[in-house]
C-alpha cells in the first residue's frame, strides 16, 4: 500500500473510530469483545483499503467486515455452551431508567441469532433503510423484512416472559398479606 493510502486509512480510523466502536458494541454485548471486533475488522480492512474505490462507502464495508467476523466468532464458539431457560439479570451500574432499559435491551438481544441481531442493529440502531440493510448483509429486501419481523417478535416474547417471571418472583416474596393469613 502506498504511503498516501496508509495516511488516508489512519485519518479515516481517527475520524470514524468512535462511531465504528458504537457499531461494534451493538453487535456484541461485551465492551472488550466489541473493541476486539473493531480491531480485527480494521486489520482486515487495512489489507484491502486500496481496493475500496469509493472511500465514502468505507463505513458500510467495515460494518460488513464486523458482521462477518462476529458471525465467524459465533460459529467457532465452544459447543459445550448450554443455553439456559433464564438469562442472568443484567448488571446496571447506573440507576437511571435509561441505563436500565439499555442494559435490558442489550441482554435480551442475546436471544437472537446472529443474522437477526445484525438486521435489528442495522435497521434500528444504525437507522439504515431496508434496501441499505439488504445491501450491507447481502440479502433481499424481503428477507430483511421477514427476518426483522421474526426478530422483533422474539424480542417481544422474551420481554413478556421476563415480565411474567418478575411478577411471579414478587408474588413469592413474603409480605404483609401472607402474615395476616397466617395469624
Amino acid at each position: 500500500m502506498a504511503q498516501g493510502e496508509v495516511l488516508e486509512f489512519e485519518e479515516y480510523v481517527r475520524t470514524r473510530q468512535d462511531a465504528l466502536l458504537r457499531s461494534a458494541r451493538r453487535l456484541v454485548p461485551d465492551p472488550v469483545d466489541a473493541q476486539d471486533l473493531l480491531q480485527t475488522a480494521l486489520v482486515r480492512t487495512y489489507g484491502r483499503w486500496d481496493g475500496i474505490a469509493d472511500k465514502r462507502l468505507a463505513d458500510a464495508y467495515l460494518r460488513r467486515v464486523m458482521i462477518n467476523t462476529r458471525t465467524e466468532w459465533w460459529r467457532a464458539r465452544k459447543l459445550e455452551e448450554v443455553p439456559t431457560e433464564q438469562l442472568p439479570d443484567a448488571s446496571v451500574d447506573d440507576s437511571t431508567e435509561q441505563h436500565a432499559d439499555r442494559a435490558l435491551l442489550m441482554d435480551i438481544m442475546k436471544v437472537l441469532a446472529p443474522k437477526q441481531r445484525s438486521v435489528v442493529v442495522l435497521r434500528h440502531w444504525e437507522q439504515m433503510s431496508t434496501e441499505e440493510t439488504a445491501a450491507a448483509l447481502g440479502m433481499s429486501a424481503g428477507t430483511v423484512k421477514s427476518t426483522l419481523h421474526r426478530a422483533l417478535a422474539r424480542l417481544r416474547e422474551e420481554l413478556e416472559s421476563r415480565d411474567l417471571a418478575e411478577r411471579g418472583a414478587r408474588a413469592l416474596e413474603p409480605g404483609e398479606e401472607r402474615e395476616r393469613c397466617a395469624a
